[in-house]
C-alpha cells in the first residue's frame, strides 16, 4: 500500500470513529432510544430539606398544595416520595374520596413509607416502585403529578418525562419544586427544566419563586402532542445557562 493510500485509510478510520454515537453501555437499554441528558445528575438525597418540622415551620407543603390547587377528591402522584413527607399531607388534603400514588426507585424508602402508611391508616394511599427512566404511572389517571426536590436526580429525563406524559387526566398538571442551581448541587436552573419538559410535550403553565418552599415552583400542562422519541431535540446545558428564564415565565 502506498503512503498516500495508507494516510487516506487512516483518515477514513478517524472520520468514522468521530461519527460513531457515544457509547451506550452505561445507560439502561429501555432509555437508549431517547437522547442522553446534557447535564450532570445529583446523587440521591440532600440534607437541605432534612426535617419535616423545619419544612412545616416554613409552611412548605401547604404552600405547594395551594399553588397546585389540590382539592378533596383529586387523584395525585408523588414521584420520588421518599419516606412520605408530601404523601401523607397530600392524602389528608385529597381526603377519603381522593387517591395518592407514592412512587420511588428506592426500595428501602418505600418499605419505610409503607410502614408509615400502615401506622397512620392512610387507606387512600398506594405505593409503587418506579424505574430511573419510567415512573410507571397508569394512563389518564392523575389530576396532579408532583416531583418535589427530586427532578435533578432523574438520570434519563427525556425517557422519564415522555413516559409520564400519558398519565395526566385532561386538565391535569405536573408540578416541579426545585432549587435554582446546578444539577450536581441538588437543583436545576429553571431554563433547563423548562427546556427538558417542553422537549417531550409539556408547556409551562405557572412559575413562582417562594421562600416557603426553599426554591421555585413550576407547573406544566401536557401539550397537544408529544414527539416520537427519535424526534426529541435535547437541551444543551450551555445554551440553557445562557438563557433568561424569567422572561418566559408566568407568575411571580
Amino acid at each position: 500500500m502506498s503512503r498516500a493510500a495508507a494516510l487516506s485509510s487512516l483518515a477514513l478510520v478517524a472520520l468514522l470513529a468521530a461519527c460513531k454515537p457515544a457509547p451506550q453501555d452505561d445507560r439502561l437499554e429501555t432509555a437508549r432510544g431517547f437522547p442522553r441528558a446534557d447535564r450532570p445528575v445529583s446523587g440521591p438525597g440532600s440534607n437541605a430539606f432534612s426535617t419535616e418540622s423545619d419544612r412545616d415551620n416554613r409552611n412548605e407543603a401547604n404552600t405547594v398544595m395551594d399553588l397546585a390547587g389540590v382539592k378533596p377528591g383529586m387523584s395525585v402522584a408523588d414521584i420520588g416520595a421518599g419516606e412520605g413527607y408530601y404523601t401523607v399531607r397530600l392524602a389528608e388534603r385529597v381526603g377519603k374520596a381522593g387517591r395518592v400514588l407514592a412512587q420511588d426507585i428506592d426500595g428501602d424508602a418505600l418499605r419505610r413509607l409503607g410502614s408509615r402508611v400502615e401506622k397512620d391508616r392512610l387507606d387512600n394511599v398506594s405505593i409503587k416502585p418506579g424505574a430511573p427512566d419510567d415512573p410507571r404511572l397508569p394512563e389518564r389517571s392523575f389530576d396532579r403529578v408532583f416531583m418535589v426536590h427530586m427532578y435533578h436526580e432523574v438520570s434519563e429525563p427525556y425517557a422519564f418525562l415522555w413516559r409520564l406524559w400519558p398519565a395526566l387526566k385532561p386538565g391535569g398538571r405536573v408540578v416541579v419544586v426545585d432549587v435554582d442551581r446546578s444539577t450536581d448541587r441538588h437543583g436545576i436552573p429553571p431554563a433547563l427544566l423548562i427546556c427538558e419538559l417542553e422537549a417531550v410535550g409539556f408547556r409551562l403553565d405557572e412559575f413562582h419563586r417562594k421562600p416557603e418552599i426553599a426554591g421555585y415552583y413550576a407547573q406544566f400542562v401536557a401539550a397537544s402532542r408529544r414527539p416520537e422519541p427519535e424526534g426529541i431535540r435535547p437541551c444543551r446545558l450551555k445554551a440553557a445557562k445562557g438563557a433568561s428564564a424569567d422572561g418566559a415565565l408566568k407568575g411571580n
